[in-house]
């Protein structure tokens, strides 16, 4: 089953580097959204069903944790599920975004593991590469 990810960081290249982390988990099948920041990002959640928001925090205009208090104060965004993917490793920080909403966080620098496990977790196994049960139609013989 194809999941619907937004990435949103202020830098194009962490959000390739992400995306590819992503693909390298196991979720190539993954349909990819991208955002430079907050703002650009709750416009595109208008108009896009999203699955998942992985999110920088720094970034300008509407940081990370500010996009969260967005999304869950949202009545129809509140159940989507937001991980917050930053270098910020305090303590403090980490309950904050997970107090405001967050469902986990992945500090930089990631592996593919460290996001197939998050992304696992919330999303469950079914959202990853096809099984052989979802065969094409070119597969079946009638």
């Amino acid at each position: 089953m194809a999941v619907n990810i937004l990435v949103v960081d202020d830098s194009l290249p962490m959000r390739s580097v992400i995306i590819k982390n992503i693909k390298a988990s196991g979720y190539g099948n993954a349909n990819f959204f991208q955002a430079e920041n907050g703002k650009v990002a709750l416009s595109l959640l208008e108009n896009e069903w999203i699955d998942i928001v992985l999110t920088d925090y720094n970034m300008p205009d509407m940081n990370g944790l500010e996009l969260i208090c967005r999304i869950k104060s949202d009545e129809e965004l509140s159940r989507l599920p937001v991980i917050v993917i930053t270098t910020e490793g305090s303590q403090e920080k980490i309950e904050e975004f997970l107090n405001k909403g967050a469902a986990d966080y992945i500090k930089k620098p990631f592996s593919p593991e460290d996001i197939r496990e998050k992304l696992i977790k919330i999303l469950g196994e079914s959202y990853g590469e096809e099984s052989d049960d979802e065969q094409s139609d070119d597969d079946l013989d009638f």
